[in-house]
């Protein structure tokens, strides 16, 4: 039943404010909830994502693969020790590391037999050693798999930094993901896959470290393979992957419904180029019945079908990936490209669209590749691509790429930090210590970061980026406070900002009357997402009182609620304008009931305000 949905939509946005709701509605929840340390979870409105605060994030990132592969474990923990490690990623600006696994992996840690790990090394005690909290208490045996990475994580939390979990593979394979679907290997099927991924969500929901999850890397395969390659459509097919995404990102918000899920595309797509094509046809020279895209990176079927769980859309990311002529020579490459030829040819079509029209916010999951050495590479952007070869026109695309994000608030986590990546190389060299200082160069611009100053913005609320002490590095509540309207940062090329600046309403003329203006069923409410202006008997100097518009900006939305909750829990307060604007009951009094009325109305399960 649709109200039965609207309700379940309002309780998962009752959790991107978990730590003040409990107190806000009177409800009971687990100590965990309250944990000031567990209140960095993101949600998106619109195409761009917002802290617990209502602060704009960005989240720009690397990943670090290991855990999908047969050793078990993020490689070069052979080489290098992971403190020392991962305080270097943070100084340089990574907020955000994508972690590859495998559904074998997880489901070993849901059984409770976590996979054994190789290629790790660790010895020695805290007086002198390697990697010594990878020892048991033996001071010999390694620690197993899920260990080891608790300890990760842990380390990022140090660091200030932030992850998520993606599904490279059904099985730990170094080349698993060349597999199309998310089951059919190593005994893995999509209910496996979807509860060990429920489990895992379920094992972290009080470690914001986490933030989401990968539903699936490059879901592929050819239209003409049939039910043997993932497409994307209305059905209940196995092989439809916005079908088992969304069943997925239900399971997982079930449990978590703070985690952000991380949706990539497929590869082809059903052309429409003649009557009576159907997925599984064979391919034809001519009018092809299917549209190519890059492993994962075709999202065009989020125009007919988007995901959209039960519980709403708040924590859906889609994430596609691109890649340049190096990895693959496509036809968009073949000419001189630029911005526009990419956005005309491929970019708009098969993703851009999304953030273009506002559906949703985009992470660009994996981008880079290698680069020729001690060239000018910024000089490449404005030379010809069509006298380039491959490794120039590689530099080329990276830029545009790059600045395409940057001034369009696009997410991403580059490919990748190993040096051990066959057909792209990575940041690191192979002792993964050394950094190659020119990728890294050319990475480094699209980081989030000040304007000015240049301090590299965590997502932490309490620790900076870089850990306690850090020069380089800060949180996002000290942007917030201390940096975003003095200088801005360089999300959307750059500017200001100051979100918790009120909107000033001009009184209208027409209510200012000693007369009281009953709000009946031809004076409605105030719509989501529109700035309204409220008839109403109480008109102040400061202007009209618009019910629910707690935090003032002329719009009424879950931010509002957010704001009360931690105002009826001593956290903030507010002003004298926004009190009235919260007594939706208008009984005087402002306490959980009017955080409750303005939820439902967010889920239009309340029409109009004020509540009579």
């Amino acid at each position: 039943m649709k109200w039965m949905k609207k309700l379940a939509a309002g309780v998962s946005a009752l959790a991107l404010c978990a730590s003040m709701t409990a107190s806000a509605i009177g409800t009971a929840l687990p100590a965990a909830a309250v944990d000031t340390n567990n209140d960095d979870w993101l949600h998106a409105v619109g195409s761009r994502l917002y802290d617990s605060e209502g602060n704009e994030v960005w989240l720009t990132g690397a990943n670090w693969f290991g855990l999908n592969c047969s050793e078990n474990a993020p490689h070069g923990l052979y080489a290098t020790e992971a403190d020392p490690f991962l305080k270097a990623v943070a100084d340089r600006g990574i907020n955000v590391i994508r972690f590859p696994v495998s559904s074998e992996l997880l489901i070993s840690w849901m059984d409770g037999e976590p996979l054994e790990v190789s290629s790790v090394q660790c010895w020695g005690d805290e007086t002198q050693g390697f990697n010594v909290e990878f020892l048991e208490a033996d001071g010999k045996t390694t620690k197993n798999s899920l260990e080891i990475f608790e300890i990760l994580l842990e380390k990022c939390k140090k660091y200030g930094l932030k992850c998520f979990i993606d599904v490279h593979s059904p099985h730990s394979d170094n080349s698993g993901h060349d597999w199309p679907l998310w089951y059919g290997k190593a005994g893995v099927t999509t209910e496996s896959w979807i509860e060990s991924l429920v489990w895992t969500a379920d094992h972290f929901k009080n470690n914001d470290t986490v933030l989401g999850y990968d539903l699936e890397n490059e879901p592929h395969g050819k239209g003409q393979d049939g039910e043997n390659a993932a497409k994307w459509d209305g059905s209940t097919d196995e092989n439809n992957w916005a079908y088992a995404a969304t069943r997925c990102a239900e399971a997982i918000l079930d449990v978590n419904p703070n985690a952000l899920i991380f949706i990539e595309g497929v590869e082809q797509s059903l052309s429409g180029a003649m009557p009576g094509d159907y997925w599984g046809i064979g391919d034809r020279r001519d009018n092809s019945p299917y549209i190519g895209a890059w492993w994962g990176g075709n999202l065009r079927g989020v125009k007919d079908y988007p995901v959209v769980p039960k519980q709403g859309t708040s924590q859906i990311v889609y994430s596609p990936h691109d890649y340049g002529p190096v990895v693959y020579r496509q036809e968009w490459f073949k000419k001189n490209f630029t911005e526009e030829t990419l956005l005309d040819d491929y970019w708009r079509d098969s993703w851009a669209y999304i953030n273009e029209q506002d559906i949703a916010p985009l992470l660009i999951g994996e981008w880079g590749g290698k680069l020729p050495k001690g060239a000018d590479l910024e000089s490449y952007v404005d030379a010809d691509a069509s006298a380039m070869d491959d490794l120039d026109k590689n530099v080329k695309w990276m830029i545009l790429l790059r600045n395409y994000m940057i001034n369009h608030h696009i997410n991403h986590t580059f490919w990748c930090l190993n040096p051990n990546s066959g057909d792209t190389e990575g940041l690191l060299s192979n002792d993964f210590k050394t950094w190659d200082e020119e990728k890294y160069g050319l990475m480094e611009p699209a980081l989030w970061q000040t304007a000015s100053s240049g301090k590299y913005i965590g997502l932490d609320h309490e620790v900076p980026l870089g850990g306690e002490g850090s020069t380089t590095g800060i949180n996002v509540a000290e942007y917030y406070k201390s940096y975003a309207a003095s200088e801005g940062s360089n999300l959307d090329a750059g500017g200001k900002t100051d979100p918790k600046q009120p909107t000033t309403f001009e009184t209208d003329e027409t209510t200012e009357s000693t007369e009281a203006t009953e709000q009946t069923e031809e004076t409605p409410g105030p719509t989501i997402g529109t700035t309204v202006t409220t008839p109403t008997s109480d008109v102040t100097p400061d202007g009209n009182v618009i019910y629910g518009d707690v935090d003032e900006n002329g719009v009424v939305e879950l931010l509002d609620v957010i704001l009360l909750n931690k105002s009826l829990l001593g956290i903030e307060q507010l002003s004298e304008q926004a009190n009235k604007n919260a007594d939706v009951d208008v009984n005087q009094k402002i306490d959980g009931s009017d955080s409750l009325y303005i939820l439902k109305y967010t889920v239009s399960l309340v029409d109009s305000f004020p509540i009579q």
